[in-house]
């Protein structure tokens, strides 16, 4: 016998309200976990947007995304507030990506926001600088501290003859990855090379214009200064246009973490003897490789291949560092090898 129509009715009603009610449930879970279906997504977060160097480490990401089967994208601030990364940060854990690859401007200021997107699950990890005492789970160093700071410091001395003085223009005072760099410059310097006296230590923020107008500064202040050395990939042509602007080409020599094509007319003209740089394509596309890894809860071993250019990347366990490998030393006569 068939049921009466107001009872099959409200039986209808129960199990479509119960349909509806598995469903919210399940868009409320979808929400509160980060994505685990398909590819995962990974968000960069350079110290700030718009400049070479980060964007040749993007283009090396979207390489390795496209080889490696994840969801790349890139977004950082406009300037190197702090607080501007640090909002981009937060706005990538609500939205739920897999993992978040940051370029610290100030680690201290990242430090809870990491540490909220640890307690959602997400995976983070530090390149190009690293954010020490965070719950980063990874630091994907470009080349050691020793490596760049040594290289720099040859590098000017072998055109001052291992004496004079020389000052140091760099971006961000609480980037640690230039601050490691400028320790060893410091150390190294008083060691290796005695006649020589690093005067001071100025900062730009990431800005060439600024840069050039401290470098002036710098050399209006100590008239025998004869070196400059550009901490970062801004600051290296800053200090280049400088010594051009003033026509202290032959007098005033200046070294720096320059980008090939950004370098490349102080590098022909002399007014910049050499850049101390690493493979900064290579350098993103480890990046996205080491996301990947962690997305995939795969454990890093202690010599790993990455990929045919990068076949053996040493991973340190008690740093938790992979490191890309050495400093690339780029002159005028090989800077047409990199094309950013």
């Amino acid at each position: 016998m068939g049921m009466p129509a107001p009872r099959r009715t409200l039986v209808l009603g129960v199990a479509l309200l119960s349909l509806l009610s598995g469903v919210a449930a399940c868009g409320s879970r979808a929400a509160d976990e980060p994505a685990s279906v398909g590819e995962p997504r990974v968000a960069f977060v350079p110290k700030v947007a718009g400049i070479p160097y980060f964007t040749a480490m993007d283009t090396g990401g979207q390489a390795a995304a496209r080889q490696l089967g994840i969801r790349w994208v890139s977004t950082g601030p406009s300037t190197v507030d702090p607080a501007a990364q640090v909002r981009i940060v937060r706005d990538l854990v609500q939205q739920r990506v897999n993992v978040i690859a940051v370029a610290p401007n100030d680690p201290d200021a990242l430090a809870p926001v990491i540490a909220d997107a640890r307690a959602k699950g997400i995976h983070v990890l530090t390149s190009d600088t690293d954010a020490p005492g965070t719950q980063r789970e990874v630091f994907v160093n470009q080349a050691s501290a020793e490596g760049v700071g040594t290289a720099l410091t040859d590098a000017l001395m072998t055109k001052t003859g291992g004496k004079g003085k020389y000052a140091i223009v760099s971006c961000g005072p609480a980037a640690a990855n230039l601050n490691a760099w400028i320790a060893v410059q410091k150390r190294y310097t008083a060691e290796r090379y005695p006649q020589a006296q690093l005067v001071e230590t100025v900062y730009a923020g990431e800005d060439k214009d600024n840069a050039t107008t401290l470098a002036k500064e710098l050399m209006a202040r100590h008239p025998d200064l004869t070196g400059l050395v550009g901490e970062c990939t801004t600051s290296a042509p800053g200090v280049a246009q400088a010594v051009r602007d003033q026509q202290k080409i032959g007098q005033v020599f200046t070294v720096g973490v320059g980008t090939p094509q950004a370098i490349k007319p102080y590098l022909l003209d002399g007014s910049a003897s050499q850049s101390v740089l690493w493979n900064v394509e290579s350098l993103g596309y480890l990046t996205a490789w080491t996301a990947k890894q962690l997305a995939e809860s795969r454990p890093l071993t202690p010599v790993n291949k990455v990929s045919l250019e990068l076949p053996a990347v040493k991973y340190d366990l008690p740093q938790r560092t992979v490191l890309l490998g050495d400093p690339l030393l780029i002159t005028s006569q090989n800077v047409d090898q990199f094309k950013y």
